[in-house]
């Protein structure tokens, strides 16, 4: 399941070399991001040599009201103060339910199950990490879990979700992606989908904090500077 975001972008490299990906699937269900998260996916997989499917679910725009597809609601807007390890949890709460797309993980991933299964794979690779489960219950080990154990009953070999990056926040994702030589300059997190990140999103508050708390420059930035 490839968003180009940071995260989906370091567990494709993480399970490369170990296990392999046979397919990359895209997913437009309406967000404001899509063209820059599809533009940039596609260069991930040509990246890897992955083949790709990019999957028209636009129905999901109809049944929310979201920021993340609704622009008549403002996407949320957090400081990097706002989001520190002491700061009052219940902002990113809030901020957490305006990008809110009703079982949005709970359907990409069945869908990524009938493939995976069409095509005789034993597991479905996201990027769900231990920072955004903080706020996001479908992101959680107890999501992974459960829906694993539903999977058990639609699936006939069995399918599993694996996330490689479950114990890591954003800093130690970044370092990890270094690590790796994850193709970071294809990784989109912003929330918006113009030309370049807004660097105002929660999300790219996130992806600037990570970076810099890993000491490490964003390869996407540098890639715009010089172009």
């Amino acid at each position: 399941m490839l968003s180009s975001g940071l995260d989906s972008v370091t567990a494709i490299a993480a399970v490369q070399n170990d296990i392999g990906v046979k397919m990359a699937l895209i997913f437009d269900y309406g967000q404001r991001s899509v063209k820059r998260e599809i533009e940039n996916s596609v260069k991930v997989c040509e990246h890897f040599g992955i083949k790709y499917r990019i999957l028209d679910i636009k129905w999901m725009k109809e049944i929310t009201n979201t920021s993340l597809v609704n622009k008549d609601n403002d996407v949320p807007l957090l400081s990097m103060n706002e989001i520190a390890d002491d700061a009052d949890p219940s902002l990113t709460m809030e901020s957490a339910k305006a990008v809110w797309v009703p079982n949005r993980n709970g359907i990409l991933i069945n869908i990524a199950a009938a493939f995976a299964e069409s095509m005789d794979c034993d597991y479905i690779i996201t990027g769900f990490n231990k920072e955004e489960a903080v706020t996001f219950p479908d992101n959680s080990p107890e999501f992974i879990s459960a829906i694993d154990n539903s999977l058990s009953y639609s699936t006939q070999n069995g399918v599993k979700v694996l996330a490689p990056l479950m114990g890591l926040d954003k800093k130690e994702i970044v370092i990890r992606a270094t690590e790796l030589h994850a193709p970071l300059q294809y990784s989109w997190s912003c929330y918006h989908g113009d030309d370049i990140p807004c660097g105002e999103c929660e999300s790219c508050i996130r992806r600037k904090r990570a970076f810099e708390m890993a000491g490490v420059n964003d390869p996407l930035l540098e890639r715009f500077a010089n172009e």
